[in-house]
């Protein structure tokens, strides 16, 4: 969950959407959900050339299993709030392997 909620706080932000074919997308984030689905608005394709059939899109829903990577400015993301998010998580995810543990 801390993907998804990383994400829905770079709503309207412009990000760039690497799939799985080596497709890129730019646009900006108009919504994610729980499974990492991204929609995204004002979309261009990177590679203009290899997809020429694309350059009419404005809007695509990606599904989050395709995926590979989604870039983001630097300025868009804070890595201090992460970093807490994340250590935060992990020692819930400890705390309850140790309860899970105790009660076996």
């Amino acid at each position: 969950m801390l993907f998804y909620s990383m994400f829905k706080t770079l709503h309207g932000k412009e990000v760039i959407v690497e799939l799985k074919n080596d497709m890129q997308l730019q646009g900006s984030l108009h919504s994610v959900d729980q499974f990492l689905n991204i929609k995204l608005t004002n979309v261009k394709v990177v590679d203009e050339q290899q997809y020429p059939h694309l350059m009419s899109v404005t809007s695509v829903f990606i599904r989050g299993s395709s995926v590979r990577y989604v870039h983001l400015h630097s300025s868009d993301v804070d890595t201090d709030v992460l970093q807490d998010a994340t250590r935060r998580e992990a020692s819930d995810d400890s705390e309850q392997a140790q309860a899970k543990a105790a009660s076996s």
